[in-house]
């Protein structure tokens, strides 16, 4: 509805859908997960969004959520967080708003932010002892400006900026980085694994302190497949081991979710073009056999 028709017809804006007529990509991971997520977690609630891909939900004046939302730099939402906590605090304090108007501050930003930029304002918030969710969709780069590598970028694969013979660097641990802030919750998940997922989010809901889902997105134009592919990919990501599905309260760490026999690495990797070149012109036995160790080791300590 336009600004004339508002005014003509004295109608409320109609709100979109969430993800309805914006250009998010086909396929995407994140937002598959994001669905579910606020399925759950319902509309009182106040997102607060850190530049990404997911700043393209909203096309202004729609907002993508009936609850609240606001837009922060990539590196300071957890900051925009506290001064939403704060004022709903002031406003309850003052009886401007009754207990059960109480709205939850909820966090959302891709990896560049939760494992990089913003990683200084989330450890300050944990610390403060800071009453919010934080949502991170990982899909393993800075997907909204082409997909150059960040801290989340899996060894070996081929981004923007490392075109050659992919990322040298090593995936940032974040799930560990956060459990040792000891906070009151913190899970990964993915969409494609939902029952898994929606049980996370109920538990995440029914605490108070700082909460991480900690959710993979696979990104079709970034990680190089068709998007008919996300849930086979997702489902791989799983099933080899890749990425462990796990959850960490009171001190400890439980894997929701243990392969009963994993999938070999590579049946995850070849289907994604940003690991083509592990494959062709010639197979690269080695790195594959290096990045097959790096899952087994890991799962050595846990099986």
């Amino acid at each position: 509805m336009s600004e004339q028709d508002v005014a003509r017809t004295g109608k409320k804006r109609r709100q979109s859908p969430l993800g309805a007529g914006t250009p998010m990509c086909a396929g995407c991971g994140g937002l598959q997960a994001l669905h579910q997520i606020y399925d759950l977690v319902g509309d009182k609630t106040v997102f607060v969004n850190a530049a990404g891909c997911m700043t393209l939900l909203s096309i202004y004046p729609f907002t993508p959520f009936p609850g609240s939302w606001l837009y922060t730099a990539m590196a300071c939402a957890p900051a925009g967080a506290q001064g939403v906590r704060d004022a709903l605090d002031v406003l309850l304090s003052k009886g401007r708003i009754r207990p059960e108007q109480d709205q939850l501050p909820v966090v959302l930003t891709g990896d560049g932010s939760a494992y990089g930029m913003g990683l200084s304002a989330t450890s300050a918030a944990i610390d403060r002892g800071l009453d919010f969710l934080y949502i991170c969709y990982d899909n393993e780069g800075y997907g909204n400006t082409g997909h150059q590598y960040s801290a989340a970028t899996p060894t070996g694969a081929r981004t923007a900026t490392s075109r050659v013979d992919g990322y040298s660097g090593v995936k940032k641990d974040l799930f560990t980085i956060w459990s040792a802030h000891r906070p009151a919750y913190v899970a990964t998940a993915i969409g494609t694994e939902p029952a898994d997922l929606a049980r996370k989010v109920k538990v995440a809901l029914s605490l108070r302190g700082p909460r991480l889902l900690l959710v993979l997105a696979p990104c079709p134009t970034g990680w190089g497949f068709e998007p008919a592919r996300m849930v086979e990919i997702g489902k791989l990501a799983v099933r080899t081991g890749i990425w462990p599905l796990k959850e960490y309260s009171d001190g400890i760490v439980r894997h929701t979710m243990v392969p009963s026999k994993r999938v070999a690495v590579e049946d995850y990797l070849h289907l994604q073009g940003r690991f083509r070149h592990l494959f062709v012109p010639v197979r690269n036995d080695d790195k594959l056999a290096a990045l097959q160790l790096q899952v087994d080791d890991y799962w050595s300590h846990i099986d």
